[in-house]
């Protein structure tokens, strides 16, 4: 993803450049050259990840697919309706990776992404617990198609920040076993074994074992609304949930960090693959499911290589099921999701919604 940064504008100009424009001018006095200092590079040089020899992962900047399946909410869910049908998640899955790559099956077309000495990270969210967390009925295709193409179980952990929130997707409960030897983890926040990198406002920060002991990372998240930062997704999955102290990159609604937290090459070098489970879509009152009243049902699958597309669009569904309720914009609400914008800005995607091309496909 580095790539698609201009050759002409130094990585940290372009830093300081879009957090201030993301802060305005009353914030721009906290962006001093410690500020956004990107990291100590020859001490953490090698701790950025190479994908095996040879092997060019598949990236397309702006591309989203949308993966929908006929019929109503209630015949995609299981009898509880908290959860999709096993066939039917893994159904959606599938024809979003094929119809992204153009490739005839999941595991072929996973292999666009990622290669069988990989060692593969996949980051899951269950901040909001087993009514909206992401689905194990998703997450379990996604480990058996890595798997299918020669990925070893050792080397595949499923992961999250805390033991409650890895419980919100199910995973270890009885009847959802993930195959065996498959690893599942969580950093607590203590398990960041790298020196302290200085991306924002001269705040020290790790990232956690399990991302840098990892190669290829498959970011799985949801669509949800934040009480600080306006919005969840893809963006925020990777550097909240990954870094040592997220409480620390809150200020003025986590914009410019949440971009910059990113665009650092310990997240870039390895995010390979974006897999949103969009079944339910939390509008207000989020990131917990505390008032479950403000979730909806959606019913589509994401699949992306381009995090700052996929997040633009997901705002995109929280700004539009808000109006639905006469909610004011996340603008109005004083939690404009800034940082989406810095995101592109910086390299990282693309913003601009008309040069966004969501592809919607039906399993």
């Amino acid at each position: 993803m580095n790539e698609r940064r201009g050759s002409g504008v130094s990585r940290r100009e372009m830093m300081k450049g879009a957090a201030a424009a993301s802060l305005g001018i009353a914030g721009a006095g906290l962006l001093s050259s410690a500020t956004v200092e990107a990291a100590d590079r020859p001490s953490i040089d090698h701790l950025i990840a190479k994908a095996p020899a040879g092997f060019k992962p598949m990236v397309v900047p702006g591309k989203v697919v949308k993966v929908t399946k006929a019929g109503d909410f209630k015949s995609l869910m299981q009898k509880n309706q908290l959860w999709p049908r096993p066939e039917v998640a893994r159904a959606m899955f599938e024809k979003g990776m094929t119809a992204f790559t153009g490739a005839p099956n999941a595991v072929e077309a996973m292999k666009k992404f990622i290669h069988k000495d990989d060692v593969v990270a996949i980051k899951v969210n269950g901040i909001a617990l087993q009514a909206l967390a992401t689905n194990f009925e998703l997450i379990l295709p996604v480990v058996e198609t890595v798997l299918k193409l020669g990925v070893p179980a050792d080397r595949i952990t499923v992961y999250e920040q805390y033991p409650k929130f890895l419980a919100g997707t199910r995973i270890g409960r009885k009847g959802y076993d993930l195959p065996a030897g498959v690893k599942t983890a969580t950093h607590n926040n203590k398990n960041h074994p790298m020196p302290p990198v200085r991306i924002y406002n001269g705040i020290p920060t790790k990232y956690c074992r399990f991302l840098l002991e990892a190669t290829a990372v498959i970011n799985i998240s949801m669509v949800k609304d934040h009480s600080i930062c306006g919005y969840t997704g893809l963006l925020k999955n990777m550097t909240h949930g990954n870094v040592n102290n997220p409480q620390a990159h809150h200020a003025h609604n986590a914009s410019p960090q949440i971009a910059m937290l990113y665009n650092h090459p310990i997240v870039t070098s390895r995010a390979r693959l974006n897999i949103t489970d969009a079944f339910k879509v939390k509008y207000d009152r989020g990131p917990l499911d505390k008032q479950p009243a403000t979730k909806t049902p959606y019913g589509a699958v994401f699949v992306s290589t381009d995090p700052v597309a996929m997040d633009r669009l997901g705002w995109g569904i929280v700004e539009a099921e808000r109006k639905k309720r006469n909610l004011p914009s996340l603008e109005h609400a004083h939690r404009e999701p800034r940082y989406i914008k810095v995101a592109g800005e910086l390299g990282l995607g693309v913003y601009d919604l008309n040069s966004i091309r969501m592809q919607t496909v039906q399993a």
